[in-house]
């Protein structure tokens, strides 16, 4: 079965009339859609990445805020929608300023739920970068409890990921903390 032949059946179960002028090509865009909201699976780190990844002596923290974070949810798929915070201690490299985007993008373009997002990208820096830690947090609503369920419009998640010296130094997990308040 196709994604446009699973979405025929999803519009014919719920009721509605596939001949109808606004349905017709329905299935088919929905199909596209699909597959561009999870395009994450098709992607690959070392090709985002593209050795994008540049000799430093720099060892103070490199953070990215308010990387924008389109997902779906996996149990409802759904949409959540919200803002990344990711950042880093060099050690002897450092990694291409648009490749942490691409990153959070290619995790968050799954089917995800936010506390797996947040691990797989902190995860992924340090194992890239060789880091000596990473911090990632990510503040987001989700429409699967905005539009259904509890409908709680103004609810916000928020996760965080502490590996490395941001897990085992207080001092500079503050340090994070306060750098992306401002």
């Amino acid at each position: 079965m196709t994604i446009e032949t699973a979405y025929q059946e999803i519009i014919t179960a719920i009721g509605e009339d596939l001949s109808r002028p606004g349905l017709r090509d329905t299935p088919l865009r929905a199909a596209k859609a699909i597959q561009f909201l999870t395009r994450g699976y098709q992607q690959d780190i070392d090709t985002v990445i593209n050795d994008a990844m540049f000799p430093s002596d720099s060892e103070e923290m490199v953070i990215v805020k308010n990387i924008e974070l389109y997902s779906m949810c996996e149990h409802h798929m759904l949409p959540f929608i919200g803002k990344c915070h990711v950042a880093y201690l060099p050690k002897g490299k450092v990694i291409g300023l648009s490749k942490i985007a691409r990153i959070v993008d290619v995790f968050a373009r799954r089917l995800q739920i936010q506390e797996n997002l947040t691990k797989e990208i902190a995860e992924v820096i340090i194992h890239k970068t060789g880091a000596a830690g990473a911090a990632v947090i990510i503040e987001a609503q989700h429409m699967c409890m905005m539009m259904r369920g509890v409908e709680k419009q103004n609810s916000v998640m928020t996760t965080s990921c502490m590996l490395g010296a941001f897990r085992s130094s207080q001092n500079t997990r503050n340090e994070f903390l306060s750098l992306i308040q401002r």
